[in-house]
């Protein structure tokens, strides 16, 4: 499953750089899926939607920092734990039990998004 942030975040943003697939964003701030990814022009992505991965795509939140269920992999193929629960002060970023997914699909979005590793 994705990583969510909780309203306990006290935006002090060192989730931000941990992440490997530049899925945490400042909060308000638009994100693109090409964003730290090797996606770009028009895609269609493992839940089979059609997007444009250089178009800006609306904050999800606009006062926390926040983190792009679509581009989350818990870290699958890079490292063994999320990076931003770990180095997370206030033990903020838990698991999205509202996007449930297996090993394999995060392991298959990784993949999507980063081909050449």
């Amino acid at each position: 499953m994705a990583i969510i942030i909780t309203d306990e975040c006290i935006n002090c943003g060192a989730c931000e750089p941990e992440c490997p697939n530049t899925a945490i964003y400042e909060g308000a701030d638009d994100w693109r899926y090409k964003d730290g990814t090797s996606l770009e022009g028009t895609v269609v992505l493992t839940n089979g939607t059609e997007v444009d991965a250089d178009e800006a795509q609306e904050p999800v939140s606009d006062e926390l920092y926040y983190i792009v269920p679509d581009k989350c992999t818990e870290c699958k193929g890079f490292h063994d734990e999320p990076q931003c629960a770990a180095v997370c002060p206030v033990d903020c970023c838990i698991p999205d039990e509202d996007v449930v997914e297996t090993e394999e699909e995060l392991l298959a979005k990784q993949r999507f998004m980063h081909p050449e590793d």
